[in-house]
């Protein structure tokens, strides 16, 4: 994996614990020589996973939209940054640009970033790891009903497992470059086989 895009809140208003985290994951990112892709932003996590990956020499590319590529809000210190026209053409472009995906805790655009990558896998869009990074196990009750989903029918057991959760990021990364994409699932999900 030589980019990783992240997916993670933009809220000030959390625990310093998730904006470590953040921090840390973008050091990580960079210690390993991976590019951090993300939605080029300079508050909450998202300029801390920017800024982390920025103090250790990495490379960071921000994809924005117009409204939010002002002063108040868009990270100013990065590699480069692409502005998209639109939330659509910013998600396609962080697709298009990494080889893995991390959400990171935050909320619903993190959520919804997240479950169309999960989706998009699940289809056979894309091949690419995803993973969680569970910082004060945030992410407990999604993984919760993940498993949920699975015991109910509607989601397949390699689906599920295909989406790695680990509390540290170099964990993670360790998780997330063994991974084997479900193809024989992708298959008996799209009623091919």
């Amino acid at each position: 994996m030589k980019s990783i895009c992240v997916f993670c809140g933009s809220s000030d208003s959390v625990h310093a614990d998730y904006k470590a985290a953040a921090y840390k994951m973008g050091m990580t990112l960079a210690e390993r020589g991976i590019r951090l892709i993300f939605g080029g932003g300079k508050t909450g996590l998202m300029g801390e996973v920017a800024n982390g990956t920025l103090s250790a020499g990495g490379e960071v590319i921000g994809v924005i939209i117009p409204s939010m590529n002002t002063p108040a809000l868009a990270h100013t210190g990065l590699t480069r940054m692409d502005v998209a026209p639109d939330m659509h053409g910013r998600k396609a472009r962080m697709h298009e640009l990494a080889d893995g995906y991390i959400a990171l805790p935050g909320g619903f655009g993190t959520w919804d970033e997240l479950f169309e990558t999960i989706t998009w896998a699940q289809t056979g869009a894309h091949e690419k790891p995803v993973g969680l990074l569970n910082v004060k196990k945030y992410y407990e009750p999604l993984l919760a009903a993940m498993d949920h989903a699975v015991a109910e029918g509607f989601v397949f057991a390699e689906h599920r497992n295909a989406v790695f959760s680990e509390m540290q990021p170099a964990e993670l990364l360790e998780s997330m470059e063994k991974y084997e994409h479900p193809r024989a699932a992708v298959k008996r999900w799209l009623k091919e086989e």
